[in-house]
């Protein structure tokens, strides 16, 4: 079974390379409301299987929510439609907070 977890170690090396990539931020308005990575496409959970057209095929697509549970989902909900580039930010914004901004609000 492929690992698709993506750790927030990996979404800092891509961010700082500058890589074509995009943060997919599937959290709640006021979740995002309390802490967000800069530049994050975000799209409430439920709202995901309406904006299929819209999402990047083409680079990786990194899905967040606060702690990888609901991001987990979505990843694999939008691999088994045809994303194979979708990955799941192992650990959250929590986790991108602890350890990559540790001045970022958390919550």
């Amino acid at each position: 079974m492929v690992n698709y977890d993506m750790g927030v170690e990996g979404l800092a090396r891509l961010r700082a390379e500058g890589a074509a990539h995009t943060v997919l931020d599937i959290r709640e308005p006021q979740e995002v409301a309390i802490c967000a990575i800069a530049d994050s496409l975000c799209i409430p959970m439920q709202q995901i299987p309406q904006h299929l057209e819209s999402l990047e095929r083409d680079h990786p697509l990194v899905v967040l929510c606060h702690h990888g549970m609901r991001s987990d989902m979505v990843a694999e909900f939008l691999r088994n439609n045809g994303f194979e580039n979708a990955w799941n930010l192992d650990g959250g914004i929590d986790a991108w907070a602890r350890l990559i901004e540790p001045e970022m609000a958390r919550y």
